[in-house]
Protein backbone atom coordinates (compact mmCIF):
# COMPACT_ATOMS: atom_id res chain seq x y z
CA UNK A 1 0.00 0.00 0.00
CA UNK A 2 0.85 3.62 -0.78
CA UNK A 3 1.18 5.56 1.67
CA UNK A 4 -0.42 9.25 1.79
CA UNK A 5 2.66 11.66 2.32
CA UNK A 6 4.35 9.60 -0.75
CA UNK A 7 0.92 10.68 -2.77
CA UNK A 8 1.31 14.01 -1.96
CA UNK A 9 5.09 14.20 -2.69
CA UNK A 10 4.14 13.10 -6.12
CA UNK A 11 1.26 15.32 -6.95
CA UNK A 12 3.51 17.96 -5.99
CA UNK A 13 6.34 16.48 -8.13
CA UNK A 14 3.63 15.96 -11.20
CA UNK A 15 2.26 19.16 -11.31
CA UNK A 16 5.14 20.84 -10.63
CA UNK A 17 7.01 19.61 -13.58
CA UNK A 18 3.52 19.23 -16.18
CA UNK A 19 4.52 20.23 -19.53
CA UNK A 20 2.33 20.88 -22.28
CA UNK A 21 3.23 22.10 -26.12
CA UNK A 22 5.30 25.10 -25.89
CA UNK A 23 3.33 26.68 -29.21
CA UNK A 24 1.92 28.18 -30.49
CA UNK A 25 2.02 30.01 -27.13
CA UNK A 26 -1.39 31.70 -27.37
CA UNK A 27 -2.86 28.47 -27.13
CA UNK A 28 -0.48 26.70 -24.29
CA UNK A 29 0.54 29.45 -22.28
CA UNK A 30 -3.27 29.08 -20.66
CA UNK A 31 -2.94 25.80 -20.10
CA UNK A 32 0.38 26.47 -18.08
CA UNK A 33 -1.13 29.22 -16.42
CA UNK A 34 -4.03 27.08 -14.90
CA UNK A 35 -2.08 24.90 -13.61
CA UNK A 36 0.41 27.13 -11.98
CA UNK A 37 -2.72 29.05 -10.07
CA UNK A 38 -3.08 25.63 -8.69
CA UNK A 39 -5.51 23.71 -6.60
CA UNK A 40 -6.45 21.38 -4.19
CA UNK A 41 -5.94 18.67 -6.59
CA UNK A 42 -8.12 15.86 -4.99
CA UNK A 43 -9.12 14.54 -8.19
CA UNK A 44 -5.60 13.19 -8.97
CA UNK A 45 -5.49 12.37 -5.17
CA UNK A 46 -8.22 10.42 -4.47
CA UNK A 47 -7.05 8.23 -7.77
CA UNK A 48 -3.88 7.86 -6.50
CA UNK A 49 -5.07 7.36 -3.24
CA UNK A 50 -7.54 3.95 -4.44
CA UNK A 51 -4.61 2.53 -6.92
CA UNK A 52 -2.54 3.05 -3.73
CA UNK A 53 -4.56 0.41 -1.57
CA UNK A 54 -3.68 -2.30 -4.26
CA UNK A 55 -0.97 -1.22 -5.97
CA UNK A 56 2.97 -0.87 -4.57
CA UNK A 57 4.55 1.43 -6.56
CA UNK A 58 3.54 4.79 -8.59
CA UNK A 59 4.62 4.67 -12.07
CA UNK A 60 3.71 6.72 -15.27
CA UNK A 61 0.59 4.50 -16.09
CA UNK A 62 -0.98 5.92 -12.84
CA UNK A 63 0.68 9.53 -12.68
CA UNK A 64 -0.49 10.62 -15.81
CA UNK A 65 -4.23 9.57 -15.86
CA UNK A 66 -4.27 11.07 -12.68
CA UNK A 67 -2.81 14.68 -14.30
CA UNK A 68 -5.60 14.29 -17.05
CA UNK A 69 -8.32 13.95 -14.04
CA UNK A 70 -6.97 17.40 -12.88
CA UNK A 71 -6.50 18.61 -16.59
CA UNK A 72 -9.63 18.18 -17.71
CA UNK A 73 -11.13 19.69 -14.18
CA UNK A 74 -9.52 22.86 -15.49
CA UNK A 75 -10.78 22.54 -18.39
CA UNK A 76 -14.47 22.51 -17.17
CA UNK A 77 -13.22 25.57 -15.03
CA UNK A 78 -11.75 27.73 -17.95
CA UNK A 79 -15.21 26.99 -19.30
CA UNK A 80 -17.24 27.28 -16.26
CA UNK A 81 -15.91 30.31 -15.90
CA UNK A 82 -16.80 31.88 -19.38
CA UNK A 83 -20.87 30.93 -19.02
CA UNK A 84 -20.49 32.62 -15.46
CA UNK A 85 -19.05 35.35 -15.98
CA UNK A 86 -16.33 34.72 -13.60
CA UNK A 87 -13.36 37.35 -13.21
CA UNK A 88 -11.26 35.59 -10.34
CA UNK A 89 -10.43 32.30 -9.90
CA UNK A 90 -8.58 30.77 -7.02
CA UNK A 91 -7.91 34.64 -6.47
CA UNK A 92 -6.22 35.10 -9.79
CA UNK A 93 -7.69 36.59 -13.50
CA UNK A 94 -9.90 34.18 -14.96
CA UNK A 95 -8.26 33.17 -18.78
CA UNK A 96 -11.22 34.72 -20.01
CA UNK A 97 -10.30 38.06 -18.45
CA UNK A 98 -6.51 37.53 -18.62
CA UNK A 99 -6.54 36.81 -22.82
CA UNK A 100 -10.11 37.16 -24.30
CA UNK A 101 -13.02 34.97 -24.81
CA UNK A 102 -12.10 32.82 -27.69
CA UNK A 103 -8.83 32.41 -26.49
CA UNK A 104 -10.42 30.60 -23.10
CA UNK A 105 -12.44 28.93 -25.42
CA UNK A 106 -10.06 27.27 -27.84
CA UNK A 107 -7.53 26.90 -24.98
CA UNK A 108 -9.99 24.88 -22.82
CA UNK A 109 -10.78 22.57 -25.61
CA UNK A 110 -7.39 21.91 -25.88
CA UNK A 111 -7.06 21.42 -22.59
CA UNK A 112 -9.53 18.81 -22.95
CA UNK A 113 -8.17 17.13 -25.40
CA UNK A 114 -4.79 17.06 -22.89
CA UNK A 115 -6.52 15.16 -20.77
CA UNK A 116 -7.75 12.35 -23.18
CA UNK A 117 -3.93 11.91 -24.06
CA UNK A 118 -2.78 11.39 -20.49
CA UNK A 119 -5.97 8.91 -19.75
CA UNK A 120 -4.54 6.80 -22.85
CA UNK A 121 -1.41 6.43 -20.90
CA UNK A 122 -3.61 4.23 -18.67
CA UNK A 123 -1.81 0.47 -19.28
CA UNK A 124 -3.05 -1.49 -22.04
CA UNK A 125 -5.20 -4.14 -20.07
CA UNK A 126 -7.49 -1.59 -18.94
CA UNK A 127 -7.14 1.15 -21.59
CA UNK A 128 -10.63 0.23 -22.82
CA UNK A 129 -12.62 0.53 -19.48
CA UNK A 130 -10.42 3.83 -18.92
CA UNK A 131 -11.23 5.82 -21.92
CA UNK A 132 -14.77 4.43 -21.50
CA UNK A 133 -15.43 5.52 -17.66
CA UNK A 134 -13.32 8.70 -18.38
CA UNK A 135 -15.64 9.59 -21.43
CA UNK A 136 -19.02 8.72 -19.78
CA UNK A 137 -18.02 10.92 -17.20
CA UNK A 138 -16.55 13.93 -19.57
CA UNK A 139 -20.36 13.59 -21.05
CA UNK A 140 -22.27 13.51 -17.72
CA UNK A 141 -19.90 16.65 -16.79
CA UNK A 142 -21.74 19.11 -19.14
CA UNK A 143 -24.81 17.57 -18.63
CA UNK A 144 -24.61 19.08 -14.85
CA UNK A 145 -23.23 21.82 -16.61
CA UNK A 146 -26.35 22.54 -18.76
CA UNK A 147 -28.97 21.51 -15.84
CA UNK A 148 -26.76 24.07 -14.23
CA UNK A 149 -27.36 26.83 -16.60
CA UNK A 150 -30.98 26.10 -17.35
CA UNK A 151 -31.78 26.34 -13.79
CA UNK A 152 -31.06 29.90 -13.31
CA UNK A 153 -34.01 30.66 -15.36
CA UNK A 154 -36.19 28.53 -13.54
CA UNK A 155 -38.49 29.15 -11.16
CA UNK A 156 -38.13 26.17 -8.59
CA UNK A 157 -36.07 23.38 -8.50
CA UNK A 158 -36.92 20.61 -6.47
CA UNK A 159 -34.45 19.06 -4.27
CA UNK A 160 -34.13 15.47 -6.38
CA UNK A 161 -33.29 17.98 -9.43
CA UNK A 162 -30.89 19.55 -7.32
CA UNK A 163 -29.57 16.74 -6.24
CA UNK A 164 -29.11 15.07 -9.75
CA UNK A 165 -27.42 18.51 -11.06
CA UNK A 166 -24.81 18.22 -8.61
CA UNK A 167 -24.01 15.02 -8.91
CA UNK A 168 -23.06 15.15 -12.75
CA UNK A 169 -21.55 18.71 -12.25
CA UNK A 170 -19.22 17.40 -9.02
CA UNK A 171 -19.98 14.01 -7.83
CA UNK A 172 -19.26 12.31 -11.12
CA UNK A 173 -16.04 13.25 -11.90
CA UNK A 174 -15.07 12.15 -8.22
CA UNK A 175 -16.55 9.32 -8.31
CA UNK A 176 -14.34 8.86 -11.63
CA UNK A 177 -11.28 9.30 -9.75
CA UNK A 178 -11.89 6.86 -7.34
CA UNK A 179 -12.90 3.90 -9.25
CA UNK A 180 -10.15 5.04 -11.91
CA UNK A 181 -7.56 4.43 -9.49
CA UNK A 182 -8.86 1.10 -8.05
CA UNK A 183 -9.13 -0.47 -12.13
CA UNK A 184 -5.55 0.57 -12.45
CA UNK A 185 -4.41 -0.46 -9.18
CA UNK A 186 -6.31 -3.80 -9.79
CA UNK A 187 -9.23 -3.72 -7.98
CA UNK A 188 -12.13 -6.36 -8.72
CA UNK A 189 -15.36 -5.40 -10.82
CA UNK A 190 -17.56 -4.97 -7.37
CA UNK A 191 -14.87 -2.84 -5.38
CA UNK A 192 -14.54 -0.84 -8.24
CA UNK A 193 -18.51 0.50 -8.08
CA UNK A 194 -18.03 0.51 -4.48
CA UNK A 195 -15.67 3.29 -5.11
CA UNK A 196 -16.90 4.90 -7.44
CA UNK A 197 -20.36 5.11 -4.84
CA UNK A 198 -17.86 6.31 -2.48
CA UNK A 199 -16.67 9.04 -4.89
CA UNK A 200 -20.35 9.86 -5.80
CA UNK A 201 -22.07 10.73 -2.73
CA UNK A 202 -18.28 12.36 -1.06
CA UNK A 203 -18.81 14.84 -4.24
CA UNK A 204 -22.27 15.39 -3.30
CA UNK A 205 -21.45 16.32 0.41
CA UNK A 206 -18.85 18.21 -0.88
CA UNK A 207 -20.70 20.41 -2.65
CA UNK A 208 -23.68 20.50 -0.28
CA UNK A 209 -20.61 21.96 2.11
CA UNK A 210 -19.87 24.30 -0.34
CA UNK A 211 -23.33 26.10 -0.72
CA UNK A 212 -23.42 25.85 3.31
CA UNK A 213 -19.92 27.85 3.73
CA UNK A 214 -20.82 30.24 0.34
CA UNK A 215 -23.89 31.64 3.27
CA UNK A 216 -22.43 30.51 6.92
CA UNK A 217 -18.39 30.19 6.33
CA UNK A 218 -15.63 32.35 7.49
CA UNK A 219 -14.57 34.24 4.15
CA UNK A 220 -10.84 33.79 5.38
CA UNK A 221 -11.27 29.87 5.61
CA UNK A 222 -13.34 29.59 2.65
CA UNK A 223 -11.14 31.56 0.52
CA UNK A 224 -13.50 33.51 -1.69
CA UNK A 225 -16.29 36.37 -0.36
CA UNK A 226 -19.00 34.95 1.47
CA UNK A 227 -22.97 35.25 0.55
CA UNK A 228 -21.71 34.64 -3.87
CA UNK A 229 -24.25 32.61 -4.61
CA UNK A 230 -27.11 34.95 -2.77
CA UNK A 231 -25.80 37.77 -5.24
CA UNK A 232 -25.55 36.21 -7.85
CA UNK A 233 -29.19 34.51 -7.73
CA UNK A 234 -28.15 30.86 -7.37
CA UNK A 235 -30.44 28.36 -6.32
CA UNK A 236 -28.34 26.99 -3.79
CA UNK A 237 -29.30 23.18 -1.53
CA UNK A 238 -29.73 25.97 1.37
CA UNK A 239 -32.64 27.94 -1.26
CA UNK A 240 -34.41 24.88 -2.40
CA UNK A 241 -34.49 23.60 1.24
CA UNK A 242 -35.95 26.60 2.45
CA UNK A 243 -38.59 26.74 -0.06
CA UNK A 244 -39.24 23.39 0.62
CA UNK A 245 -40.23 24.19 4.13
CA UNK A 246 -42.19 26.89 2.93
CA UNK A 247 -40.03 30.24 3.28
CA UNK A 248 -41.19 30.96 -0.55
CA UNK A 249 -40.17 34.57 -0.04
CA UNK A 250 -36.43 33.31 -0.28
CA UNK A 251 -37.38 33.53 -4.27
CA UNK A 252 -37.88 37.17 -4.76
CA UNK A 253 -35.48 38.02 -2.18
CA UNK A 254 -32.77 36.01 -4.68
CA UNK A 255 -34.04 38.49 -7.79
CA UNK A 256 -33.83 41.95 -5.20
CA UNK A 257 -30.85 44.05 -7.26
CA UNK A 258 -28.04 44.80 -5.24
CA UNK A 259 -25.52 47.11 -6.64
CA UNK A 260 -23.81 49.40 -4.25
CA UNK A 261 -22.30 47.43 -1.38
CA UNK A 262 -24.45 48.69 1.41
CA UNK A 263 -27.49 47.00 -0.75
CA UNK A 264 -25.53 43.68 -1.29
CA UNK A 265 -24.97 43.67 2.58
CA UNK A 266 -28.58 44.04 2.89
CA UNK A 267 -29.58 41.30 0.19
CA UNK A 268 -27.47 38.65 1.83
CA UNK A 269 -28.86 39.79 5.18
CA UNK A 270 -32.30 39.39 4.17
CA UNK A 271 -31.78 35.84 2.79
CA UNK A 272 -29.67 34.35 5.60
CA UNK A 273 -32.11 36.12 7.97
CA UNK A 274 -34.85 33.79 5.65
CA UNK A 275 -32.75 30.95 6.41
CA UNK A 276 -32.54 31.26 9.49
CA UNK A 277 -35.95 31.30 10.29
CA UNK A 278 -36.57 28.14 9.01
CA UNK A 279 -33.44 26.60 10.05
CA UNK A 280 -31.89 24.93 6.45
CA UNK A 281 -28.14 25.95 8.35
CA UNK A 282 -28.81 22.61 10.52
CA UNK A 283 -30.61 20.54 7.58
CA UNK A 284 -27.38 21.55 5.03
CA UNK A 285 -25.00 20.08 8.30
CA UNK A 286 -27.30 17.14 8.44
CA UNK A 287 -27.43 16.41 4.92
CA UNK A 288 -23.73 16.84 4.94
CA UNK A 289 -22.65 14.01 7.50
CA UNK A 290 -25.42 12.24 5.87
CA UNK A 291 -23.67 12.38 2.83
CA UNK A 292 -19.99 11.84 4.43
CA UNK A 293 -21.13 8.60 6.21
CA UNK A 294 -22.83 6.90 2.69
CA UNK A 295 -19.92 7.48 1.27
CA UNK A 296 -17.56 5.77 3.97
CA UNK A 297 -19.99 3.14 3.82
CA UNK A 298 -19.75 2.60 -0.33
CA UNK A 299 -16.02 2.30 0.69
CA UNK A 300 -16.23 -0.04 3.63
CA UNK A 301 -18.22 -2.67 0.81
CA UNK A 302 -15.17 -2.58 -1.28
CA UNK A 303 -12.58 -5.11 -0.81
CA UNK A 304 -9.54 -3.78 0.97
CA UNK A 305 -7.35 -3.89 3.90
CA UNK A 306 -7.96 -1.99 7.04
CA UNK A 307 -5.77 0.60 5.88
CA UNK A 308 -6.95 1.19 2.64
CA UNK A 309 -10.68 1.78 4.52
CA UNK A 310 -8.70 4.45 7.13
CA UNK A 311 -6.88 5.70 4.10
CA UNK A 312 -10.31 6.72 2.43
CA UNK A 313 -11.91 7.97 6.30
CA UNK A 314 -9.27 10.44 6.72
CA UNK A 315 -9.68 11.45 2.54
CA UNK A 316 -13.18 12.33 3.36
CA UNK A 317 -12.69 13.86 6.42
CA UNK A 318 -10.03 16.14 4.95
CA UNK A 319 -12.30 16.98 1.76
CA UNK A 320 -15.30 17.70 3.83
CA UNK A 321 -12.45 19.07 6.32
CA UNK A 322 -14.96 21.13 8.97
CA UNK A 323 -17.37 19.94 11.70
CA UNK A 324 -20.87 19.59 10.49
Amino acid sequence: MITESTINEAIEALFRGIEFQAQPAGLYDPLRYMIAIGGKRLRPKLCLTTYGIYADELTPSILQPAAGLEVFHSFTLIHDDIMDHSPLRRGHDTVWKKWDQDTAILSGDVMCIDAYKRIAQAPASVLPQAVALFSKTAAEVCDGQQMDMEFENWQVVSMDEYMQMIGLKTGVLLACSAEMGALIGGADAASQKHLYDFGYNLGLAFQVADDYLDAYGDQQVFGKPIGGDILNGKKSWLTIRAYEKGAVEVLEALEHKADTPSEQAAKIARVKAIYDSVDVAADARAAISSLSAAAVEKAASATMPAEGLASLKNFSSSLIGRNF
